[in-house]
């Protein structure tokens, strides 16, 4: 399972023109599963996600987690974080799960997120074609990748 958090200050998904998902400052979770993935991987990235202390405390240095400081978070799911691009100019897409195995864990993933931050999240739609739009905070962006946690 392979996340990239983003701060922001606000973020939106749209599907043919339609904002299907809108947050204000949180984080944006971009995710791809793969096909080894398990429950244990996706308990490990939200517990990561929610408590990563990237928020700025009342001295200004990031040393606060998204449970502290109550923001809200939007998930998207994006299959191309398992490219491959070792070979050729084509990014290899084999890693990614298939449909009928990432869309359980994409649902597991988000129940997670909400049993964790004890609130609804906002989403994106599993396979569609969304237009993500977001301000970043800071930058701050962070890659996690469940199968390196060591």
């Amino acid at each position: 399972m392979k996340v990239v958090i983003q701060r922001v200050r606000s973020a939106q998904v749209e599907i043919a023109k339609q904002v299907v998902g809108k947050i204000e400052q949180g984080l944006l979770v971009l995710v791809g599963f793969e096909a080894a993935d398990t429950q244990e991987d996706i308990e490990w990235v939200v517990s990561k996600t929610v408590n990563l202390r990237i928020f700025a405390d009342e001295n200004g240095v990031m040393n606060c987690s998204l449970l502290e400081t109550g923001g809200s978070l939007l998930v998207v799911s994006q299959f191309t974080l398992h490219a491959s691009t070792k070979k050729g100019n084509r990014p290899s897409y084999i890693q990614a799960a298939k449909p009928e195995f990432a869309i359980p864990l994409y649902e597991s993933a988000l129940h997670a997120f909400e049993s964790a931050l004890q609130k609804p999240i906002q989403t994106g739609q599993f396979g569609a074609d969304m237009q993500v739009s977001l301000v970043n905070d800071g930058p701050v962006t962070i890659l996690i990748d469940s199968k390196n946690k060591i």
